[in-house]
């Protein structure tokens, strides 16, 4: 049941792009900002007990819809259940969609499209050196491919039956961090408040994130090339930083190294950047059909519920 449901929630991820936009699902900045305001008000509290009471709020609804629905009528409103929720907890755009658009805005030269679609891939801002951003964009598709795809998939797998639960658990934690990066940039007046419920938004989402990542980073050495990938995993790096950063920067250094881009002769930055974003998106689905073919063999040898 979760290998069905997974490949019809990962086929209608892959050609259903015109119902993206159901999937920013704007009308939940409501509740979250008002539990922020909650927040506000018991400052004197570890802000992740508050943020941790957004995410269970958010969450309860679907827990409680997919317990009921387990075992029910052969197991048919569950699985269409699953699907709907994968759909949502993807994304919330396709990384596909995305490095195309950018790859057209480099082909067409226009500078601000071009920033704007780096922008939406790097989700802050990017160098303005052309190379500098370049390689930053194939950095950044390798770090959200787990956030956007392969970290919901293992939330999903890992609970069997309750795979719908982990899968939205893990896109709200998404969520109310994307809300607390707007409220941090947007109340100017509030920095100190705004910026302790971030840090706190961040470190949850980073620990549902750490175990996804890593294994996100294995693929990428097997799916790319190896040796380069284990190299850059092996380098030194900067043990500093949060979990979140840590996790990143994992992605992004063994990701690219699998990628093993050399200087082509005669390419001009348009064409580099390109082919390394389409590098990188390829690298992407190609770790997405293992793992499709690793979660098939657990399905038939009963590893998974």
């Amino acid at each position: 049941m979760t290998l069905i449901a997974l490949l019809i929630g990962l086929i209608i991820e892959r050609l259903a792009t015109q119902l993206f936009h159901w999937r920013r699902m704007r009308w939940l900045d409501r509740i979250i900002d008002q539990g922020f305001v909650l927040a506000d008000r018991f400052a004197n509290w570890p802000a992740l007990i508050p943020v941790f009471l957004i995410a269970i709020v958010l969450v309860l609804p679907v827990a409680a819809i997919t317990i009921a629905l387990v075992d029910r009528l052969f197991g048919f409103p569950h699985l269409l259940l699953a699907v709907v929720v994968l759909f949502f907890s993807l994304g919330p755009n396709d990384i596909g969609e995305d490095v195309n658009e950018y790859c057209k805005a480099l082909e067409d030269g226009d500078e601000d499209h071009i920033r704007q679609t780096a922008k939406a891939l790097v989700e802050s801002d990017v160098p303005d050196d052309v190379l500098d951003r370049i390689r930053c964009v194939e950095a950044a598709v390798c770090v959200q491919a787990n956030n956007r795809l392969f970290a919901v998939i293992f939330w999903f797998v890992l609970l069997g039956p309750l795979g719908p639960l982990g899968a939205w658990a893990y896109r709200v934690t998404d969520l109310i961090r994307r809300r607390a990066v707007f409220r941090a940039a947007r109340d100017k007046d509030a920095v100190e408040t705004s910026n302790t419920v971030l840090d706190a938004t961040v470190m949850l989402h980073a620990w549902l994130a750490w175990i996804p990542a890593r294994l996100t980073a294995i693929g990428y050495a097997v799916a790319g090339h190896f040796d380069a990938a284990l190299a850059a995993w092996r380098s030194p790096a900067e043990e500093s930083g949060s979990i979140s950063e840590r996790s990143e920067n994992l992605l992004a250094r063994v990701g690219v190294g699998a990628l093993d881009l050399d200087d082509a002769a005669g390419e001009d930055l348009t064409e580099r950047g390109v082919r390394g974003a389409t590098a990188a998106n390829r690298l992407v689905f190609r770790l997405l059909l293992i793992w499709a073919v690793i979660i098939a063999a657990m399905t038939l040898y009963g590893w998974t519920m």
